[in-house]
């Protein structure tokens, strides 16, 4: 028997499905992130396929079935499709980058309110643009992974648990965490942080807006994410998003 749900979702992605259905994966607000099949979506006559599109806000109505994978979309309305973040295209490499993130690290049926909220809170402060998106990209990524259970540890020392670390060419341990200067040494498999990528990543983990960073220092950030994740997550091997951009 199929249970009625009415919720909130955000679509992550879609692909084609036969001749004129879409198959969607949605971060739902009661659900977590689920497969959905909108049928017929492709029809011109389709006003649910117009609007399940990736980065829009909706509220969907489902039928679920707990024997199947795919629920049933059977209705849809948009709450935002963020459309003047849809006209930066910066903000849109680092929104579509979100949802991928999301996509690729969040379980099947598991319910996460505070991942839900935070999808939607990121995609707003996107959309009024009074952030850099590739700091607001950096601030998601940070609470993405304390949610996922791949918190990263840099408040102090791994190893001897030295809490003065600025101004420092500190380590990173992929297992363990910061390490300082000293224990880096001891150390042989760890990633160099400069002092400057060292701030912005204790300055992403603050609810205050982070100052002007460089170009150089963004890069470095990214590049230290993927390579945290490829460690961490099976299988994982780059943000495809980047690489699109």
């Amino acid at each position: 028997m199929s249970e009625i749900v009415k919720t909130e979702a955000v679509v992550l992605n879609k692909i084609d499905y036969r001749d004129t259905s879409v198959i969607a994966s949605l971060y739902t607000e009661d659900l977590g992130k689920i497969s959905a099949i909108v049928k017929g979506a492709r029809s011109t006559k389709s006003k649910i396929g117009r609007i399940v599109d990736p980065l829009n806000h909706l509220r969907v109505i489902l039928y679920k079935k707990e024997t199947r994978d795919v629920q049933l979309v059977s209705d849809a309305e948009i709450i935002s499709h963020f459309a003047r973040l849809k006209e930066n295209l910066l903000a849109l490499k680092y929104s579509y980058s979100i949802i991928e993130l999301v996509h690729k690290l969040t379980p099947v049926d598991e319910q996460n309110k505070r991942i839900f909220r935070g999808i939607v809170r990121i995609l707003s402060l996107l959309e009024k643009g009074e952030e850099k998106p590739e700091i607001l990209f950096g601030k998601f990524f940070i609470f993405l992974m304390k949610e996922t259970g791949y918190e990263i540890q840099f408040k102090k020392c791994s190893v001897c648990g030295k809490r003065e670390l600025k101004n420092m060419v500190n380590g990173f341990n992929w297992d363990t965490g910061i390490l300082c200067v000293k224990c880096k040494e001891e150390k042989i498999d760890n990633y160099r942080i400069k002092p400057e990528l060292f701030d912005y990543l204790n300055c992403l983990k603050s609810t205050k807006l982070v100052p002007a960073v460089s170009d150089s220092i963004i890069i470095d950030a990214n590049k230290f994410f993927e390579t945290y994740l490829k460690f961490h997550v099976p299988d994982f091997k780059e943000i495809q998003t980047f690489k699109s951009f």
